[in-house]
């Protein structure tokens, strides 16, 4: 009878110290392999935290674009999300400062990237931390200019100009029979950079974000509708894709485009998808009028306030941050660091490629170049309505909708709606 009872009690006591583990969901996207290095990492912080189990939804990028904002306004939402929205969804973000162990230690080493993260207004608030430091700008089929025989100008010359470098990819790809010189990912943010080499403020002396009369903006926005027309871009990835963001990165990967905007955070893919098939690389931000920049930024991994469990999101949160893990994540994913000691004391990537540890140093060498206005933009809270509305707006003169003056007017249009509708709210 005593043996039953000890039997029976057993279960009882499992149950029990099952409900004593508290459950967090963390939504997730990923360009790479971070997901796999990420669950690998919680798997370890589960071996040490019994109490604590994390659950990854794994999810597509247009999924934290556009649905989890929907949720998070109705009130719903994960524990914690990786996010690139940084300023526009802070209203929904937990401030993390007193369930962190060491919140010091944070301002330390994410210091510059906490403000992309905070409510306007707040100027000391923990939110979460960058999963890395990303910056857009080009990559190249090197060996397509090989088979060309055409020398790569960035070879010789930092300062390539866009001009130039659309030149030379369609001799490329005309002596190739590839099907496009170049090709840039459907988004605001994409076209920034090139827009502020070539002069663009994208703000006024009041701080207001303004495209019509800008005329840097104007520039690279007549050379992108150029591009399109002539097929010197595929006009499927701006055109093809209405009202969302869209990636030209598998034009690239099958060998269909010279040369392709993106950034940084695309090598670890290149490096899985391509490899060593062909000879791939990052070059230097071409140059406008006034500067040779991409546009900073990153992912994120924040704490929302949905939450019901701060304390414990806090712990996993020191657990992601600290300085070993993210070490070991910036080394295993190919991601430039934005943990500071750990930019300060080096990465040894774990790759033997030649073309992806030359792409990491091109990047590298690239934050130096970044203009002051990039800064300013990447760090403005609504600049997701500044980059939507000129993205949209731009696709519809591609189509014939509009004409450009009428795009760029139609933008601003949206962009003061925009603003007006985050005031009143």
């Amino acid at each position: 009878m005593v043996l039953l009872v000890v039997a029976l009690a057993l279960p009882v006591a499992a149950i029990q110290a099952q409900d004593d583990v508290v459950e967090l969901r963390m939504v997730y996207y990923t360009d790479g392999n971070e997901d796999v290095v990420t669950r690998e990492l919680l798997d370890r912080f589960e071996a040490e935290n019994p109490d604590i189990r994390v659950v990854m939804d794994v999810v597509a990028y247009n999924t934290i674009l556009e649905n989890l904002p929907i949720q998070l306004a109705a009130g719903e939402g994960p524990d914690m999300a990786r996010v690139t929205d940084l300023g526009g969804l802070s209203q929904y973000y937990l401030d993390l400062t007193p369930y962190l162990e060491d919140p010091a230690y944070w301002e330390e080493n994410f210091g510059p990237y906490l403000e992309w993260l905070r409510p306007p207004g707040d100027e000391t608030g923990i939110y979460g931390f960058q999963t890395q430091l990303t910056l857009t700008g080009p990559y190249i089929n090197r060996t397509l200019f090989e088979q060309a025989g055409i020398p790569v100008p960035s070879d010789e010359n930092d300062n390539v100009t866009w001009d130039e470098w659309a030149e030379v990819t369609r001799q490329v790809a005309e002596a190739t029979g590839t099907e496009f010189a170049m090709a840039i990912d459907r988004t605001g943010h994409r076209a920034a950079g090139p827009a502020i080499s070539m002069g663009a403020q994208f703000f006024n002396e009041e701080g207001r974000p303004v495209l019509v009369g800008d005329e840097g903006v104007l520039a690279f926005s007549e050379m992108l509708l150029q591009w399109n027309e002539d097929g010197t871009m595929p006009l499927e990835v701006w055109a093809g894709s209405s009202g969302s963001y869209a990636a030209a990165n598998e034009y690239f990967i099958n060998g269909q485009v010279v040369l392709y905007m993106s950034g940084s955070w695309q090598i670890g893919q290149f490096n899985q998808l391509i490899g060593d098939s062909f000879d791939w690389e990052a070059v230097p931000n071409p140059c406008g009028d006034t500067a040779c920049t991409g546009m900073p930024g990153g992912a994120a991994v924040v704490a929302l306030a949905t939450t019901e469990h701060p304390e414990e999101v806090g712990r996993v949160m020191d657990y992601l941050a600290s300085t070993e893990v993210f070490s070991e994540f910036a080394a295993r994913t190919l991601f430039l660091p934005s943990h500071l000691g750990v930019a300060e004391s080096g990465v040894e990537f774990e790759t033997e490629l030649p073309q992806t540890l030359k792409s990491l140093e091109v990047f590298t060498a690239g934050v130096a170049q970044i203009d002051p206005i990039a800064y300013d933009l990447q760090g403005y809270a609504f600049n997701r309505i500044v980059f939507d509305s000129w993205r949209d707006r731009l696709t519809q003169a591609m189509v014939g909708e509009l004409t450009l003056e009428e795009a760029l007017q139609r933008a601003q249009e949206d962009i003061d709606a925009g603003l007006a509708e985050t005031e009143t709210e």
